[in-house]
Order: C-alpha cells, then structure tokens, then sequence
C-alpha cells in the first residue's frame, strides 16, 4: 500500500505565515503538520510515500529528504508553483504510486486528525473506484460536501475530510493539468462507485492563522496533561 500526501497549495489565507514557508511545514506542537501524516502512516504500515510540492516546495523536500529518518520511503511530484490542483496533482503523480492493488490513501496535507489511516489499508473497494472519510461540518463549511452513502439525497451532507482511498481507475478520464477534485467527486458519486463513511474523532482544516492556534492549543494541552 502506497500513500500520497498533497503538499503543494499555495496557503494564500495563511498569510503571512506562508510568505517563505508551504503550508504542511507550519508547526503544530513544535513540528510541522505535515509529519504527523507521515508518522501516521507508517505507524499503519505504510512506508512508501509520495508528497506533491509546488509553493516552498524545497523546504519540504530538505526537511524530509527521502524520509528515512521518519521511517518512511519518499518520493516527490514536482508541480508548477502554482500546483495543479488536487485532482491534476493526484493525475500526475499515478506512476509513482503503481502497486500490486492499484490502490493507494490520499491525505490533505494542510489537515490535522487522529484518524487511523490502517482502517483505510484495510478496505476493500470491491467495485468502487474510492471511499471517503466525511466529518462533521465545522463552522467554515456549514453546508457539507456529501453525503453518507445510503442516506435519502436530501438529508444532511457532511465535509469531506481530504481522506480518502482510491483505485487508480477513478483518474482514468482525468485529464493532465490544472484538474479539481470537487466535480469529479460529485459525477462519480452518481454512477455509485464511491462509498463514504463519516468519522467523529479529531479533524481539523489548518486553514487560517485562528485554526492554526486553535489546534496547537489542543494539540499542547494534550501533551502536557
């Protein structure tokens, strides 16, 4: 099983704090967010990571190198500065996560969650093409993304995490480029081959410099109690 961490936006509501530095490098706790997805993932057993840079994008690569230190493998998709977007990144970066399921984990680098990435490991897609780990709507994004598959259309929908586990299939029809996920999400969920569950645990967007000390308090708070 191979992992992909999006690395690669621009932070442009971060700012200042993103003027020299990307994103998943700003710190939570005293290191960067973007180790925790790392440790996470090999904590779950899974080792060989790709990581999308674009913005500062060196700073990550430095900082990591080939993740050896972390226990990982690394290997990076260079994108131009201003990315592809998460559906034309992910598209690009295919042959680099190749493996014996054609299956692989995409994780938002720029999120903090304590979710378990090996129940993910675990999943078997059957027919699907993707599953996505939904949460709670948070104040910035009161009317949800989608919703959990097997509910009535018209019910509550939820905010997509950015977890999810794909088959190389769902970026057939991707075409290179600047691609979103967002529409090719929503057209796929019609044709029934994306599941979803929804996950009630810690999941933060690190989108803005509130959220950003939001979550460190919490993060702090939790390791010194």
């Amino acid at each position: 099983m191979k992992a992909m961490i999006l690395a690669a936006g621009r932070g442009k509501r971060m700012m200042p704090l993103t003027t020299d530095l990307p994103k998943p490098m700003l710190p939570v706790a005293g290191k960067p967010l973007l180790q925790y997805h790392i440790e996470r993932c090999v904590a779950a057993g899974i080792r060989d990571i790709v990581i999308n840079l674009a913005w500062q994008g060196s700073k990550i690569k430095e900082y990591f190198a080939d993740g050896s230190k972390f226990g990982a493998s690394i290997v990076y998709s260079q994108e131009p500065e201003e990315g592809l977007e998460t559906a034309g990144g992910i598209k690009q970066a295919l042959p680099l996560l190749e493996n014996e399921t054609n299956t692989f984990i995409v994780l938002n680098g720029d999120v903090y969650t304590d979710y378990d990435v090996h129940t993910l490991s675990q999943l078997v897609l059957h027919d699907g093409e993707a599953h996505l780990v939904l949460v709670e709507n948070p104040a910035h994004n009161p009317k949800g993304d989608f919703p959990l598959i097997g509910q009535p259309a018209n019910l509550q929908k939820y905010t997509f995490s950015g977890i999810a586990r794909y088959h190389s299939s769902f970026f057939g029809d991707v075409s290179e480029g600047v691609i979103a996920l967002g529409p090719i999400l929503r057209n796929k969920l019609t044709k029934n081959v994306v599941s979803t569950e929804l996950y009630l645990g810690v999941w933060e967007d690190v989108g803005t410099p509130e959220r950003l000390a939001k979550i460190n308090e919490q993060v702090e708070a939790k390791y010194v109690g």
